[in-house]
Parts: C-alpha cells; sequence; structure tokens
C-alpha cells in the first residue's frame, strides 16, 4: 500500500495546557433531584427505595414508592455511599426493569458506624450510616462468645452516637448470666433468645417449625422461640437496627424470624475451627414488620444485616469521645490532670478518688461501672485495664 498524500485536513491539533479552556468548578444544583434510602450495595450499583416513607412506621407501602437501581455520580467518585444513606437522586426513578438513576448528593448523616482492620490501620471503613442502635449479636456457645470483640463493638457504638443492645443467642446451650453481669453495668441492654424445642408447642408444630418462622439450619433444625423473637422486635420497634457478630452466632437465623420475607442464608459452624462460614455477602436493610406482619402490611423500624465480621478495628476511636459516652464518668474526669489515661495505672485519676470518696452502699456499682469503662478503654488504646 503506497504513501497517502496528506493535506491540513489530516492534521490534529493538541492544545496545551494553557491554551485549553478549564473545567469549571461549578455544578448543576440538581433541584429536581428526589430523596432515595440506600437500602443495599452491590458492585457499584446501589439499590434505593425512592418515594413514600424512607424511614420509620407506616400504614403500609405507599402507592409511588420505588425501587430504584442508581449508580454515583461523577463528583461523588471518592465519596463512600453506604446502606442507610438518604441520598439526592436525579435521572430516571422510575424504577422500571433496565432503569439507572444518579445519585448526586448524600444528605447529612444523623449517625456513622465505622470501623478499621486493625488498631493501626489509618483506613476508615463505614459500616453503615443513619443507624439509632447497633444490635452485637453474640452466642452463648457454638461459638463460644468473645468478650474483646463485643468491647469493641460497644466502644466503635458509643463512638458514633449510638445506643447498644446485646443479643446473646442460644441461651439453651449455656447461661447468660455472665455475659449480662459484664456488659449492663455499662449501661448496655441484654436480650437473650434460644431454640424452641422440637415437637412442641412453642415450635408451633409437630416438626418443630415456629408459626412463620424459618428453620435455623445450624442448629439441627430447630427454631428460635417465638417469645424470644418477639422480645428482640420489642426493643427494635421504631428504630433503625444495624446488627453486628461474627458468622455462625445465628444473626441470619435472627433477621429471617424477625421479617419472615428476607430469606438471608443460614450457615453451620465448623467443627475444627469453631468458626462460622460467611453467609451474608453485602449489607442490607429490611423492613421491620409490625408484630411480625406480612411484608406489605405495616412496619415499624428497619434492621439492616452486615455480613460476619472477624475483627473491629478502633484505630479511628478518641479516647475522649468514648469518655463522653459515660457522662457519671465524664463529668468526674474533668477533675483529672491534663494527659491522664483514666486507666488504673494512671496516677492521680480523679475516677479512683471518685471510687473511694463514694459512699458505701454506691461503692460497688461504681466500682464495676469504672472497671467496666477501663475494660473498654484497654480494648481502645491495646493497654490493660
Amino acid at each position: 500500500m503506497g504513501r497517502r498524500d496528506l493535506d491540513e485536513s489530516d492534521f490534529r491539533s493538541r492544545p496545551s495546557k494553557r491554551g485549553s479552556r478549564p473545567r469549571t468548578k461549578q455544578r448543576p444544583e440538581h433541584s429536581d433531584a428526589v430523596t432515595g434510602l440506600v437500602t443495599g450495595v452491590d458492585r457499584g450499583r446501589y439499590t434505593l427505595l425512592v418515594g413514600g416513607a424512607t424511614g420509620g412506621a407506616t400504614d403500609g407501602e405507599p402507592a409511588d414508592e420505588k425501587i430504584v437501581t442508581a449508580m454515583k455520580a461523577r463528583e461523588l467518585t471518592r465519596t463512600r455511599v453506604v446502606v442507610g444513606d438518604r441520598v439526592d437522586v436525579v435521572g430516571d426513578v422510575s424504577g422500571g426493569d433496565g432503569s439507572l438513576a444518579r445519585i448526586v448528593r448524600i444528605q447529612e448523616r444523623t449517625s456513622t458506624l465505622r470501623r478499621t482492620a486493625d488498631d493501626t490501620d489509618p483506613y476508615e471503613r463505614i459500616v453503615v450510616a443513619n443507624a439509632d442502635q447497633l444490635v452485637i449479636v453474640t452466642a452463648l456457645a457454638q461459638p463460644e462468645p468473645r468478650t474483646g470483640m463485643i468491647d469493641r463493638c460497644v466502644v466503635a457504638a458509643y463512638d458514633a452516637g449510638m445506643s447498644v443492645l446485646l443479643c446473646l443467642t442460644k441461651a439453651d446451650l449455656a447461661s447468660p448470666d455472665a455475659l449480662r453481669e459484664l456488659y449492663e453495668p455499662l449501661g448496655v441492654e441484654v436480650v437473650v433468645t434460644q431454640q424452641a424445642p422440637s415437637g412442641g408447642d412453642a415450635a408451633g408444630g409437630a416438626d418443630g417449625r415456629a408459626a412463620g418462622g424459618p428453620v435455623d439450619r445450624a442448629a439441627g433444625g430447630l427454631v428460635l422461640a417465638p417469645g424470644s423473637v418477639e422480645e428482640v422486635r420489642g426493643r427494635l420497634r421504631g428504630l433503625v437496627s444495624v446488627l453486628v457478630g461474627h458468622s455462625g452466632v445465628g444473626k441470619s437465623t435472627l433477621i429471617n424470624a424477625l421479617v419472615p420475607d428476607a430469606k438471608r442464608a443460614t450457615g453451620v459452624v465448623n467443627d475444627v475451627t469453631g468458626r462460622g462460614r460467611h453467609t451474608s455477602t453485602s449489607a442490607v436493610a429490611l423492613r421491620l414488620p409490625v408484630g411480625g406482619s406480612e411484608p406489605d402490611e405495616a412496619f415499624d423500624g428497619w434492621v439492616i444485616d452486615t455480613p460476619g465480621v472477624r475483627s473491629f478495628g478502633l484505630a479511628h476511636v478518641e479516647v475522649a469521645h468514648l469518655l463522653h459516652a459515660f457522662e457519671d464518668l465524664d463529668e468526674v474526669a474533668q477533675e483529672c490532670p491534663r494527659g491522664c489515661t483514666h486507666l488504673a495505672d494512671a496516677p492521680d485519676c480523679a475516677l479512683d478518688d471518685w471510687i473511694e470518696a463514694s459512699p458505701e452502699d454506691e461503692r460497688p456499682a461504681r466500682a464495676a461501672r469504672l472497671s467496666s469503662f477501663r475494660r473498654l478503654l484497654s480494648s481502645r488504646t491495646g493497654s490493660d485495664a
């Protein structure tokens, strides 16, 4: 093939940075944006609930409510959007097959639950946003409870300004008394669930299935006792609650009992390692039906299921924020010398003087509360309390 004669139409000028027109920093106002609630995240695609109720209770699903798939706008490329976020959305919000909207803004968050991979990792991972309560699901046996993990979750919740509920599962295998004594002095509410006996009325049928309840295959085909499920439901009512816990503790089983149509996969505990297999692969927000009603009826709150975690780093937590969660101790600590660590070996710590000066009948309760606080503090600092 011979060489072609070139003319001026073949010239391609590549403008220099000085000669090119700079990009404007002004962004569209998107005044036509609608509000959506992020209920799921999957590989860069976000499931949103648009229109109707985006939180709290309702008397049923409004007619204008839609489930919309969206992606982030370019200006949010480096911004993390998580389950629980309320966002402004433009584009195709019809919710039809193949439709795709665009998230252009994240509304101000009321709370942000974070964790790091370990205590030295500077990178914060946002777990969920706008949750009111952290529910720490822990099995009393199979697998054994890990108080260090519970402590760290409590610290992260208090740092985020969230309340804490400790949900102890598999109470038919071990007593919850020890963990109650350990965490109730911290102001942590405790609720206990157990399996319904097979073949009895508590299970709702001869095959051991509770009325409307899913089978817990990790517990040999048993289900949660309906009474204990309703007790948990009462602690979640009217709130946005996020459930965290190790794999195999029964978190997905609890979700399935609370939300009949959730259909979260359940797994088994490895007999050798004592650990569960990850069954929840991504966080998802689910409506909490009132009294176990059907999904299309009234709901009163949200539950957010999260993947099982093996660690909960606290590199992002400041000690002062943890102290603020204990109003009585925070007030006393104002008298501590500058730089006081508030640990047991801290010289001239006002918290120790507070114990010594307390009346005899109040001293045991104060000492238990200070001991619990120092245990949490040591889990944050890596020191011995």
